[in-house]
C-alpha cells in the first residue's frame, strides 16, 4: 500500500485580465493536483490596467466554482512564493512557439532556483490558444469586442474600465 502526498501547484501570472485561456488552464491544472495556487503578481515591471485587488477579485470569482484553487498575490521571487506555499509543482502555459523558448529558460532557471520544484507546460484548448491578456486589453481600450475571450465577470469590469479611458 502505498501513501499519496498533496501535491501543491503553482500557476503564477500577472492575469491583467485573467482569459478564458486563463481559466482553461487553471480547471486542468486544479484537475490533475490536490491543491492549486493562483499566484497573481503585483506585477511591477508591468504597467497593469487592473489594480491588483482587482486582478485578484477578478481571478477569486473565476476559480470559484473549483474547490481546490486558492488565489494569493506575490511579489519578489517566484522561488520564495513556491516554497512558502509548499508548492512542488510550477504550471505554465505555453501558446506559441515564441513562448516555448521563454518559458524553457524560465524553467531552467527556476531549476537552479528550486531544484526540488518541477515545472510542467500546458497547452490552451485550441480554442484559446492565441488568446493573450495583452492583445485582450488592446483590443478592448480600442473599442473592440472580447466577449469570446473573457468571462462575463471579466467583461463586464473591462466594459467599466474602458468606458472610464482606462
Amino acid at each position: 500500500m502505498t501513501s499519496r502526498t498533496t501535491i501543491t501547484a503553482i500557476y503564477p501570472g500577472t492575469f491583467d485580465p485573467i482569459t478564458l485561456g486563463h481559466e482553461d488552464l487553471m480547471r486542468r491544472a486544479a484537475g490533475m493536483f490536490e491543491r492549486l495556487v493562483l499566484a497573481v503578481a503585483v506585477g511591477h515591471h508591468k504597467k497593469t490596467l487592473f489594480s491588483l485587488d482587482e486582478r485578484l477579485a477578478m481571478a477569486q470569482e473565476v476559480a470559484a466554482p473549483l474547490g481546490n484553487v486558492e488565489v494569493i498575490a506575490f511579489d519578489g521571487l517566484l522561488r520564495d512564493f513556491v516554497r512558502a506555499n509548499a508548492g512542488r509543482v510550477v504550471v505554465r502555459g505555453l501558446r506559441t512557439g515564441g513562448d516555448f523558448e521563454y518559458e524553457f529558460q524560465m524553467a531552467g532557471m527556476n531549476r537552479k532556483l528550486m531544484p526540488e520544484v518541477e515545472t510542467i507546460f500546458l497547452t490552451p484548448g485550441e480554442r484559446h490558444q492565441y488568446t493573450s491578456s495583452t492583445f485582450v486589453r488592446e483590443i478592448a481600450t480600442l473599442g473592440g469586442e472580447v466577449a469570446e475571450f473573457v468571462s462575463p465577470a471579466v467583461l463586464a469590469r473591462l466594459n467599466e474600465r474602458c468606458r472610464k479611458g482606462g
